[in-house]
């Protein structure tokens, strides 16, 4: 992984990889913890930020033809590339075990792993600890992703944050990384952001 100049808690889309875990409709259905379409909301706004900004974007799904069921179908009116070209695991827990995804990661030549995964309390907590390990600075953006109750969310966020994870919802990961409202960046992110506001 290349070293940057920035402080340690920095986030910039330069240095920035996206990745989301186990967005499908099977999976998605068993989180108790946050409403499906708010769920849904933020991880394809995500996506959205992600082309948007030119930070490499990972898709990736785990058995889509079983419960867990086919990614969501709009991620590829969003990335038709990286929908058509996502890593589909079979069985493999921590998509961070998986060598294809493993292999992904490492070639985008980037330290700054921004992970959202359905669920925090499995698709999320695992390879957010195996990034940290590895030595990646790891940022879990919350609410784009749940648990099948509130405790075990709560209890997988505090496993993450304690190992060293930053945790934010979609709205402020957003916010970072536009930096500046004015800016090209900020002006690219800005549609994306209001997108999220209630009743627009």
């Amino acid at each position: 992984m290349p070293a940057t100049d920035q402080p340690a808690g920095t986030l910039t889309a330069d240095a920035a990889v996206m990745l989301l875990i186990d967005h499908q409709r099977g999976t998605m259905s068993w989180v108790g913890s946050t409403p499906f379409a708010e769920m849904k909301r933020n991880a394809l706004a995500l996506a959205r930020a992600a082309k948007a900004v030119d930070i490499p974007l990972l898709l990736t799904s785990s058995m889509e033809e079983a419960a867990q069921g086919p990614l969501l179908a709009e991620f590829e009116d969003i990335a038709a590339k990286e929908f058509a070209t996502r890593i589909r695991r079979q069985g493999v827990v921590n998509a961070l075990d998986d060598d294809n995804l493993s292999a992904a990661v490492r070639a985008t030549g980037r330290d700054h792993l921004i992970i959202a995964g359905v669920t925090n309390d499995v698709c999320t907590v695992f390879p957010a600890l195996t990034a940290l390990e590895q030595g990646y600075r790891v940022h879990v953006v919350a609410d784009a992703g749940g648990s099948p109750t509130r405790l075990a969310d709560d209890i997988s966020l505090r496993r993450m944050e304690q190992a060293g994870a930053v945790l934010a919802s979609t709205n402020q990961l957003l916010a970072e990384l536009a930096g500046d409202w004015t800016s090209e960046r900020g002006a690219k992110l800005t549609p994306i952001v209001m997108s999220l506001v209630p009743g627009r």
